[in-house]
């Protein structure tokens, strides 16, 4: 083998080692913060809130939206996906809760439809 072909493969290899060590080097910058921080970072920009951002929303579909477009690992799309859909729960139990006594006197039979 010629020496400039073996400098010419040397190059190669090194060229490959340098990209490969790269990769191996990166990190997940949203590994281990909370949720609520994760919204704060990347949603708070447009939303002002993360209540409604769930409503309608498979937790599977909407895992897989973050995913793609908002998070940078999966862990993180997750943690943002139960976060969300958490805010949206909690506001829905939070609604209004009626006095079980109070719901029972007031139900009454439905009004009868005048003939025409």
């Amino acid at each position: 083998m010629s020496p400039k072909k073996t400098g010419c493969a040397l190059l190669v290899i090194a060229v490959m080692a340098a990209l490969s060590g790269a990769a191996i080097g990166a990190q997940n910058l949203d590994q281990g913060k909370p949720a609520p921080k994760l919204f704060a970072e990347g949603c708070a920009s447009c939303h002002r809130s993360p209540r409604g951002l769930s409503k309608g929303r498979f937790h599977l579909t909407l895992y897989l939206f973050l995913q793609k477009h908002y998070s940078s690992g999966s862990s993180s799309a997750w943690a943002l996906t139960s976060y969300l859909e958490s805010i949206d729960s909690g506001k829905r139990v939070a609604a209004k809760p009626a006095p079980a006594a109070a719901s029972r006197s007031s139900l009454r039979p439905p009004a009868s439809v005048p003939a025409r």
